[in-house]
């Protein structure tokens, strides 16, 4: 199976690029600490840093990847503590894309 992180995003709409919770299951066991959530329409990992700089670094880098693979989080920014969460909304649940940009996410670090 070829490498997430090598992988681009795809514009993808409706149920046919929606992947199965089974496909969704062995991409999760791909990536670190990330988890399903919203009834499998979404899967989230949260960060932890040393101080705002850090977390605000992170935040940029992955605004860098997002806009980049023009597929975007959403993003939850403490002070020493970002989650993202990725979903695809156009078709309803998760697509590829998500994995993509979490492997991506995962590379930062």
């Amino acid at each position: 199976m070829e490498d997430l992180r090598s992988m681009d995003c795809t514009h993808r709409s409706g149920e046919a690029d929606r992947i199965s919770p089974e496909a969704a299951a062995g991409y999760l066991g791909r990536l670190d600490g990330w988890t399903p959530v919203d009834g499998g329409r979404a899967i989230e990992r949260s960060f932890a840093f040393a101080n705002f700089h850090e977390t605000m670094a992170f935040v940029s880098a992955v605004a860098w990847i997002a806009h980049r693979q023009d597929h975007h989080p959403d993003l939850a920014v403490g002070y020493s503590r970002v989650t993202v969460r990725f979903g695809t909304h156009s078709v309803g649940g998760l697509s590829l894309n998500d994995f993509i940009c979490a492997a991506r996410v995962d590379a930062l670090l």
